[in-house]
């Protein structure tokens, strides 16, 4: 059935709303344009001096013409480390080369030489992930110097750390799934690896050079003085060692010649999207009905009629567990199971969640998470309920289930609701957050009513004073610090989602991964305990 309403028949205060969102998107715009466009950057204009190209013109370079590129987490690292530009000093994203998607990971050398720091090692690790669950060939454009050395001890030694990208390559390779190095600048101690453990690499004459020990380490471990060509240039490596396969001429041939490899690799199984409808609503109306405060209720039923085909969609058990929101539908001509925070969490709707994530699992519908909650119900009426033991059971059936998993995070996502409706740890295939998305704990008041009161009988305890100043002053303190770190910009700076999208991007981001999902073979699904 259709759902949803035009704007003039809803009763919010649109202009209101829509006002409030404009000033949200104006700053997240100005933080991407500083992230992605740095066109006053000195080392940006020193890289092109050497006859390099910026790396997100190698990146263009080597897409299909006028195609996408779905970039991932454009703002890791921001406001993490001093003097760094938003992005972690790398570019990872999907887009189509030779019509086939590909995984794109882009060293950006202008940032600290393109060394990894600890969030530059996470992107690329989740990057790696996201083409490891989607079944995506890898392209790697190598210019970096390695490690961070300044921040060695969060980079190397742990199993999610620097060696971790060279696990990954075989693993993937394993798989049947192609690895592309593009040497295109330095490639040093470690990240000696990338192009050695891809199945095919080209490295750019007297620019890419290769070696796990560069000139000065040589000299000093054995008294050797030889410079960084002679060590590991292109010549060395496509004439001498075998490490490389093609050699290019500059950035140009390099990328042409990566074209031509990724157009001999196994066709592309991505199937030709069903005919769809578009949304009877406009996906540019979401700015209006999202509130201007948190307090005021979130239309949730309007903003799915502005993402699915056609605005139809078929609701499940539609007088039960009203608070979550579970139906069939379909985005960009892709079927996907939707369910949506529509209150807090109570046994009913957990209930009903995990009977949807069944259902879903045996049709092989890939889901669709949409997060606006604030947790599960408390309080002795629900805990004698039972209210664990249903939450629990969503919980499984998220944790357990087997089709491809989307989440977006649209509104707040605290406390154990984040977990019943597939928060990171629930291994999304992809997860996203609206500018406006809150995620903690639990919400700032509700932080700081907790800590002060924990506060406040720790003095009582000790028969102290604890003047109405102090306790206020201690109060605003937590609460400005979880208001800090529940942004989605804090987030996003930490990877604990793959980007920061706007809501009328939202309905073709959604419909892009879905067409990938719907390449890939399900395993029959399977529970543990389900306790009754």
């Amino acid at each position: 059935m259709q759902i949803g309403s035009p704007l003039s028949d809803l009763s919010f205060d649109l202009s209101k709303n829509r006002k409030s969102y404009l000033a949200l998107l104006e700053r997240h715009r100005s933080l991407l344009s500083l992230a992605t466009e740095p066109t006053d950057d000195p080392s940006i204009v020193r890289h092109r001096k050497r006859g390099k190209l910026f790396v997100r013109d190698r990146i263009s370079q080597l897409l299909d013409s006028g195609s996408p590129f779905v970039e991932l987490s454009p703002l890791a690292g921001f406001e993490v480390y001093e003097g760094v530009r938003a992005g972690a000093g790398i570019v990872t994203g999907i887009g189509m080369v030779s019509h086939r998607p590909c995984m794109i990971v882009a060293n950006d050398a202008t940032v600290k030489g393109g060394t990894y720091f600890p969030l530059t090692v996470k992107k690329h690790l989740r990057a790696q992930e996201i083409a490891r669950v989607h079944k995506l060939p890898c392209i790697y454009l190598v210019d970096s110097g390695g490690a961070y050395l300044p921040l060695q001890d969060q980079v190397f030694p742990d199993r999610d750390h620097f060696g971790r990208i060279f696990y990954n390559q075989a693993t993937l390779s394993e798989k049947g799934l192609p690895q592309v190095a593009v040497v295109m600048g330095s490639c040093t101690a470690g990240g000696a690896y990338v192009p050695a453990m891809s199945d095919q690499t080209v490295i750019v004459r007297e620019q890419g050079t290769i070696f796990l020990g560069g000139p000065p380490l040589v000299k000093a471990a054995t008294g050797e003085e030889v410079s960084a060509e002679e060590l590991g240039g292109a010549e060395v490596h496509c004439r001498i060692s075998g490490v490389a396969d093609y050699l290019a001429d500059d950035d140009y041939h390099a990328l042409a010649l990566t074209r031509e490899i990724v157009a001999h690799l196994p066709a592309s199984t991505l199937k030709p999207a069903n005919s769809y409808s578009e949304p009877l609503f406009s996906g540019d109306e979401i700015e209006s009905l999202i509130p201007a405060s948190t307090r005021e209720y979130f239309p949730i039923r309007e903003v799915v009629a502005r993402l699915v085909d056609g605005s139809e969609f078929s609701e499940f058990k539609s007088e039960y567990g009203a608070t979550l929101l579970c139906g069939f539908a379909s985005i960009c001509g892709n079927p996907v199971g939707i369910l949506a925070n529509d209150g807090i969490l109570f046994s009913e709707s957990a209930q009903k969640g995990a009977h949807f994530i069944q259902l879903c699992n045996q049709r092989q519908i890939p889901l669709l998470f949409l997060q606006n909650i604030s947790g599960f119900m408390v309080g002795k009426q629900y805990e004698h309920g039972g209210i664990a033991k249903d939450g629990a059971k969503l919980v499984t059936a998220v944790s357990c289930s087997k089709v491809p998993k989307y989440t977006l995070i649209v509104g707040g996502s605290f406390g154990a609701g984040n977990y019943g409706m597939c928060g990171r740890a629930y291994e999304p295939n992809a997860l996203f957050m609206w500018p406006n998305a809150r995620i903690s704990v639990m919400g700032p008041e509700q932080a700081a009513s907790v800590l002060t009161e924990v506060r406040a009988e720790s003095y009582r305890g000790q028969g102290k004073e604890w003047s109405e100043k102090d306790h206020e002053k201690y109060r605003t303190k937590i609460e400005q610090q979880y208001s800090q770190q529940a942004s989605a910009y804090y987030s996003s700076a930490r990877l604990w989602d793959d980007g920061i999208v706007e809501p009328r991007d939202t309905r073709k981001l959604l419909g892009f991964f879905l067409s990938l999902s719907a390449q890939l073979d399900v395993a029959p699904p399977s529970y543990g305990t389900f306790r009754m």
